[in-house]
């Protein structure tokens, strides 16, 4: 049986034991933080890891995060985003959930596929491995097999990244059986490695019922002694709640935790997460992290200059002008549907030190008849059209941008957007007549939208669209180009149908320019309308690679352009007073 550390860093495993080290893999080169839910889904594990993140960033430490998921979908691409939220999409392709889009814009950085695993990856790498015979005639079980693959995943990235800190988000709650394994391999991997090289943090819900008038958290012990029932201790616990929990709460959640006082955290709700780095600091968050890990001498904090820069950029006085940016979806009632949209305003907001608010328009309500384009648009200074798939909502979505590009109002397309302001043009303005997308009515005489010439030979879904990041080249002397001030620009792409190239001439001859391709000229990218305040659709997903202080340049000017409607509309209202 293995006892000490050297053994796991040996060549010859024991029989027993399914723990393969990557080559050039040292225990203790680098630390790991392991970050569970407990109570409740959705309290903001990502929020805290990505928080944790930046500020171990600040420290100048390298880190790097890995979203581990329970579901054993290979990736987060064909997940319903009412379910489960946006389907973010990193560079190199890999479709992943929306923690991954919070730690890169917290972090200004872009992540690779060994960034998130997924249950379904692991199961399929071993189906494989087992296959192959790579297993030596083991039986393969979940324990150590499934654990084992699960670590090595974890040291992979380790040996890639070089980091110095890889900090670990479990999907889920404490207590699924989905994720039991990602746990079980966790603790094994804190067993390995020596306590010294793993952090353990719970962030846990403290209940407050409106009929009770007080906190209660015997649901957080209940969860966090889940948590210890299966062998981890953690060694900081972060408690969610709307208000800022109480002391006596932090005293039983220290006392049945098990976790000394001074490393239970409270986070209550707040509007602006991006203040929440210097927040945490302040009560010691990120030094109790680093103290349980023995590096707090190694990366010490040289004041907080650069948090406190952060704070005065990510804000805006709540007194600011509001600008009105309305939402044309169908997956709507769920807050992470289009949370990089979302996010993108927010990034504008900053930078204009303006207000932003959404209204959310159902455009099934329209073609319900329920509400009218012209009540929905009410008040509304610009509107965005997201991406999506289907038909339902279609036709109103097509409504809605009718009636902006006919009453000047700033209008932004995106991906699916973008497919469906050709389907408006063509039918209002190019005359063609039921003209349509092949995905919606594939028998329609005017297709122009129609499927990627490589995508007609694929069958299965998931992972086989045209997916991640590529070059757009801009046409000189076009909106686009000025706005980007720049030949060629990186996006990401999630599609499977493009404007139809025997359409592009009708286009452009009734006044809508391209501006955007790709190398070849063949995949339109961009379409723009000159004459217009604003009027702009990309195929790919800029929201994607906005961030906090470098907004998108597209979401910018289109911010800026309603921002203008705005004043326009302040004009009138007063000269009519």
């Amino acid at each position: 049986m293995l006892h000490k550390k050297e053994d796991f860093e040996a060549s010859n495993i024991p029989e027993e034991f399914y723990s393969p080290m990557p080559a050039g893999y040292r225990i203790g080169q680098t630390k790991y933080i392991v970050i569970t839910g407990s109570v409740i889904s959705g309290i903001g594990k990502g929020t805290i890891s990505s928080t944790l993140a930046k500020l171990l960033h600040d420290r100048k430490m390298k880190v790097e995060p890995m979203k581990l998921e329970a579901y054993l979908n290979v990736d987060a691409g064909t997940l319903n985003p009412f379910r489960h939220g946006e389907v973010f999409v990193l560079d190199d392709g890999t479709e992943t959930d929306l923690d991954l889009g919070t730690y890169e814009r917290l972090l200004d950085k872009s992540f690779t596929k060994d960034n998130f695993v997924t249950s379904g990856r692991i199961y399929s790498q071993i189906i494989e491995k087992e296959r192959a015979g790579k297993y030596l005639g083991k039986d393969v079980q979940f324990i150590p097999h499934v654990t084992g693959e699960i670590k090595l995943a974890v040291r992979n990235l380790a040996v890639k990244t070089g980091a110095d800190v890889i900090l670990i988000e479990i999907g889920g709650t404490v207590g699924d059986y989905e994720n039991m394994f990602a746990m079980e391999a966790l603790r094994e991997l804190s067993y390995e490695e020596g306590k010294e090289n793993v952090c353990f943090i719970n962030v846990t819900y403290i209940l407050e019922p409106g009929s009770l008038g007080e906190q209660k958290s015997k649901a957080a012990q209940l969860g966090i002694k889940a948590l210890m029932e299966i062998g981890i201790q953690p060694d900081v616990i972060v408690c969610r709640s709307e208000s800022p929990i109480g002391q006596s709460v932090k005293e039983k959640i220290s006392l049945h935790a098990n976790v000394s006082l001074r490393r239970v955290f409270g986070v209550h709700d707040i509007k602006n997460i991006y203040l929440l780095p210097l927040d945490l600091r302040d009560e010691g968050f990120d030094d109790a992290v680093c103290e349980i890990l023995n590096i707090k001498e190694k990366f010490h904090i040289e004041g907080n200059g650069s948090l406190q820069i952060w704070n005065d950029k990510m804000n805006v006085d709540e007194k600011e002008p509001e600008i009105v940016i309305g939402i044309a979806g169908k997956y709507l009632g769920a807050s992470d549907t289009y949370a990089s949209i979302t996010k993108s305003l927010e990034h504008c907001s900053f930078f204009y030190k303006k207000n932003i608010k959404i209204k959310w328009i159902d455009t099934a309500e329209i073609e319900r008849g329920t509400i009218s384009v012209q009540g929905s648009l009410n008040n509304v200074h610009g509107l965005i059209v997201p991406g999506g798939f289907g038909s339902r909502g279609v036709e109103g979505k097509i409504s809605c941008i009718k009636y902006c590009r006919e009453n000047n109002i700033p209008f932004l397309g995106l991906c699916y957007g973008f497919q469906l302001a050709l389907v408006e043009y063509a039918r209002n303005v190019c005359e063609l007549e039921g003209a349509h997308t092949a995905e919606i009515d594939p028998h329609t005489r005017y297709n122009v939208i129609d499927i990627l010439p490589e995508q007609k030979s694929v069958k299965g879904f998931g992972g086989s669209m045209r997916l991640g990041g590529k070059d757009v080249f801009i046409k000189p002397g076009t909106i686009a180009r000025r706005i980007h001030n720049s030949a060629i620009i990186r996006r990401r792409f999630r599609h499977r149908y493009e404007c139809n190239p025997e359409f592009i001439e009708t286009f452009e001859k009734k006044g809508m320019v391209f501006s955007g391709c790709d190398e070849p000229g063949k995949i339109m990218q961009i379409l723009e309308i000159p004459n217009h305040r604003f009027f702009m659709a990309a195929q790919f997903h800029p929201e994607f690679t906005s961030r906090p202080g470098k907004p998108d340049e597209i979401f910018l000017e289109f911010v800026r352009k309603a921002g203008e409607s705005k004043e326009i509309e302040l004009a009138l209202s007063y000269k009519l007073a």
